[in-house]
């Protein structure tokens, strides 16, 4: 290789490494029960195990949980990131699944409405982590109120979890409707929980997207998958482990890696909507 094919190569390094934004992906559902947050930690978990750096954070935040179903008791939590100074480093928590978490609070009624500048004041905490991981999970609480809706603004991808329950397929439009409606949001991606098979979760995911494609003009909903049901999940549960940790060959796991196959190929969003994001300093000065 001559001189000036290394020094091009260098270069093209030299941009990959300073334009490296963490893909940033929301976890949401419009009602309570549908698997959200198991779901989630799953997802970082064979995320994880695909070799990427991976950060869940449990954006539920006066009802966390997260650290509950990997069967964990920090001792820092996002609570004292706002009202006791500790730093974000003392609160990343790393589990025993290869990826780290950061916990909510849980029945702290402080948390379940940030003002404008914790929000500010919660990303620009994330900042260090922009060259630590590759993949930033925020798995949401449930409903439209405004913390949830804040968070599926300040993410790059929205994902939205429904299951065959009539109130999750309504709940679900709900909250694609207000993202939309009042803030612009276009794209979205459909995971199904709780199917007895494809042929079930495609007909949810056909009658969401018939009432969007109705309703709703310019939104694109794009099917990612199902993941069926499955006695691997509750037994999980019970044990606070990750189910694709405790029945790597279960049914449920081998949709989850499916699922987390496709998500290591997006990429970093960089189409800045007005929202402030996660990261959005990279974002605005990548490349």
């Amino acid at each position: 290789m001559d001189t000036d094919d290394s020094s091009q190569q260098g270069a093209e390094t030299q941009i990959m490494s300073r334009s490296h934004v963490p893909v940033v992906f929301s976890i949401s559902s419009g009602k309570g029960g549908v698997g959200k947050t198991n779901i989630s930690v799953n997802l970082a978990c064979c995320l994880a195990r695909l070799g990427h750096r991976t950060v869940l954070l449990d954006a539920d935040l006066g009802l966390g949980n997260v650290d509950v179903l990997l069967g964990l008791a920090p001792e820092y939590n996002l609570f004292h990131l706002f009202f006791e100074g500790v730093g974000l480093e003392d609160i990343l928590y790393r589990t025993d699944y290869g990826f780290d978490i950061l916990p909510a609070a849980s029945g702290v009624s402080e948390m379940l409405s940030l003002t404008p500048g914790q929000k500010i004041e919660l990303l620009e905490a994330m900042d260090p982590l922009e060259d630590k991981v590759d993949f930033f999970l925020v798995d949401t609480g449930a409903g439209i109120n405004q913390n949830v809706l804040y968070f599926n603004l300040a993410v790059q991808h929205n994902l939205v979890v429904v299951t065959p329950e009539p109130t999750s397929l309504t709940d679900a439009y709900a909250l694609i409707k207000v993202l939309h409606l009042q803030h612009g949001v276009k794209y979205f991606k459909v995971l199904v929980n709780l199917a007895r098979g494809d042929s079930e979760a495609k007909q949810i995911f056909k009658k969401l997207y018939a009432a969007c494609d109705y309703f709703l003009n310019e939104v694109s909903l794009d099917w990612i998958g199902f993941i069926p049901q499955d006695p691997a999940v509750s037994q999980a549960v019970q044990q606070q482990v990750p189910f694709c940790h405790s029945s790597p060959e279960s049914p449920a796991c081998r949709k989850v890696e499916e699922v987390a196959k496709t998500i290591a190929f997006w990429e970093s969003d960089d189409q800045l909507d007005g929202n402030i994001k996660f990261f959005w300093k990279k974002l605005l000065f990548q490349g």
